[in-house]
């Protein structure tokens, strides 16, 4: 073991998990006393309810007037999941992916709903595909934020006003915490459990009407599961929309929803939760910069996430190691923060290279962040002090 001193600060929040992630400050029980438990949805106390997250997500995102928001099952994977198979087949879709969430929807398209005319643009972790390649007179699948690689795209500059074909953008670990040009998007869509840290299971879709008119022109060559149904003798079902939805949500998880939101609301809105993202990340990149055995996953500093931060050892003598010890090494130091009760869950994605992955959200209070950057350095050089002994 090493000689070096445990810093003497410890984070006061030390939920860095990016998903579920942590709640606002603050939060508690409490904030849920209002809950419309053993109550209807359907009731007017839940349709009120469920039409004011829908209300404060319009407000807080900025999303436009004429563009719709439902509340949907099944967290960010229902939402994607409704708008691929509710609206692709109509033309050819070009599939971008560089992280797990990404290569799993090209999956669904390719190998589930067999679309023949897919095309696929992969890039490895930390890098972004060719997105110039990319036709936008056919559909056009990506995430916003790749949560498991902490790459984003910096714009919509890429896409076209005048596109043919309709964009859907997975957008889970970005919304509230960056802006997204809803006017580059026709579907978007995120889950609560992310950037604002409420409850997970349920999901949030967001159409354009562009989408609502393919919606209503175009019917899927295969069965629609009724979950997935947003349309009925070829006009939008619009009660989805208004907090009518589709099956029975959990009023619980709503109330904490619109706990979230209010907090936000109470901040400033979007700016407020976007600057704090960004001041939490700057203090991973600091550390970053400044620490000669860790960088970044994400290679150029323009696509680096300020939520989903995603770190790797570069340190010469535990890069000289295979694959499986460099992953036993890395998994080690997250052992330890974990047994000192400083972090959590912070370990790197399982199909992500081996490393670490910070959540830096909103939620995060910045001083809790900077606590954790010493103990990073605490446990690298105990676990670096381990590899020597084993090695002697």
């Amino acid at each position: 073991m090493t000689d070096r001193a445990k810093p003497a600060l410890r984070p006061g929040n030390t939920h860095f998990s990016s998903g579920p992630c942590s709640k606002r400050p603050g939060w508690s029980l409490e904030a849920l006393s209002d809950a419309a438990l053993g109550r209807s949805h359907r009731a007017k106390i839940g349709k009120t309810k469920l039409a004011d997250a829908i209300d404060l997500t319009r407000e807080i995102l900025n999303v436009p007037a004429d563009y719709r928001i439902g509340i949907v099952p099944a967290s960010d994977t229902g939402a994607v999941e409704m708008a691929l198979w509710s609206l692709l087949g109509e033309r050819g879709v070009d599939m971008v992916a560089w992280e797990s969430f990404g290569s799993g929807w090209v999956t669904d398209v390719v190998k589930q709903l067999k679309l023949a005319d897919a095309r696929k643009f992969e890039a490895p972790y930390g890098e972004l595909p060719d997105l110039s390649a990319v036709d936008f007179d056919r559909d056009v699948v990506f995430t916003w934020n790749g949560t498991t690689s902490g790459v984003r795209v910096p714009n919509a500059d890429f896409i076209p006003a005048d596109r043919k074909g309709l964009t859907i953008c997975d957008a889970t670990s970005a919304a509230f915490a960056q802006d997204l040009d809803f006017a580059k998007l026709d579907v978007v869509t995120f889950s609560w459990q992310k950037v604002l840290g409420g409850e997970g299971g349920h999901g949030i879709l967001i159409l354009s009407p562009r989408a609502v008119e393919r919606l209503e022109n175009y019917a899927p060559a295969w069965p629609l599961p009724k979950i997935f149904r947003m349309t009925k003798g070829g006009k939008l079902i619009e009660g989805i929309f208004k907090g009518e939805t589709i099956n029975t949500p959990s009023m619980l998880c709503v109330e904490d929803y619109l706990d979230a939101l209010n907090w936000a609301k109470s901040l400033g809105g979007l700016d407020a939760l976007k600057a704090r993202a960004d001041a939490n990340a700057k203090v991973i990149f600091d550390f970053v910069e400044k620490t000669d055995w860790i960088g970044n996953l994400a290679k150029v500093p323009e696509t680096r996430s300020n939520t989903s931060v995603c770190l790797t050892i570069t340190d010469k003598d535990v890069a000289a190691l295979d694959a499986d010890a460099q992953a036993a090494f890395a998994k080690g130091m997250v052992t330890l923060l974990d047994k000192e009760g400083v972090a959590y869950d912070i370990g790197a994605y399982r199909d992500a290279p081996s490393g670490f992955r910070i959540w830096a959200g909103a939620t995060i209070e910045t001083a809790d962040m900077e606590a954790l950057m010493p103990w990073l350095d605490w446990a690298f050089a105990t676990q670096k002090a381990s590899l020597a002994k084993a090695a002697a």
